[in-house]
């Protein structure tokens, strides 16, 4: 019963911590119209792509780990 919570409980820690690097891909779309000015929107929109290719990673983990142990 205890491995289970475990399990729950990181699968949780995983989904909030690929939600909170979407938040950080935001800042970054924040400040993507000064990237424009300056030339170096390339740069910014790889960091994003990579920011939220990492959130989706980590929340579909996340998510797997959870509902295998609501399977068991």
């Amino acid at each position: 019963m205890a491995e289970a919570l475990d399990k729950h409980e990181t699968g949780t820690s995983l989904m909030f911590a690929g939600l909170a690097v979407w938040v950080a891909s935001l800042l970054v779309i924040f400040f993507l119209p000064a990237a424009f000015k300056i030339g170096h929107h390339a740069r910014f929109i790889s960091i994003i792509a990579v920011l939220f290719s990492l959130g989706v990673v980590l929340m579909a983990s996340g998510y797997g780990i959870r509902r295998n142990t609501d399977e068991e």
